[in-house]
């Protein structure tokens, strides 16, 4: 089970932390990502961290957000930095054993989903 929180109202500019905490698995075992949604569009990538601890972003947040994961806490976090309007959406974290390297960017291959929080930013 993935709990999504952090979530919030934010200004243009502003920042926030995501956080995902898992339960019931070896979390250190899961690749873990982040995808949003905005309203009317389809989910994408934003974030991913393997199990090795290899990181990817999307290009739309990178230098902006920063993919972690604290295995001993089972958590895997999402600061966003340098907020803007079209970061607006509901961010859902994912987890996959099993994920491989072209499968990190499709929400179609994760196994294991959150239920979301939503981000919203104000211009």
């Amino acid at each position: 089970q993935l709990q999504a929180s952090g979530g919030g109202l934010v200004q243009a500019g502003g920042s926030l932390r995501l956080s995902c905490s898992a339960s019931g698995r070896t979390f250190s075992n899961y690749a873990m990502d982040w995808f949003r949604q905005a309203p009317g569009k389809e989910r994408e990538f934003v974030a991913a961290v393997r199990r090795s601890g290899s990181i990817y972003y999307a290009d739309s947040v990178k230098d902006r957000f920063t993919i972690s994961r604290d295995n001993a806490k089972n958590t895997v976090y999402l600061q966003m930095n340098s907020l803007k309007s079209e970061d607006t959406a509901v961010y859902y974290c994912a987890a996959d054993l099993g994920v491989i390297y072209s499968s990190l960017f499709d929400p179609g291959k994760w196994d294991y989903w959150g239920q979301g929080t939503l981000v919203t930013v104000s211009s």
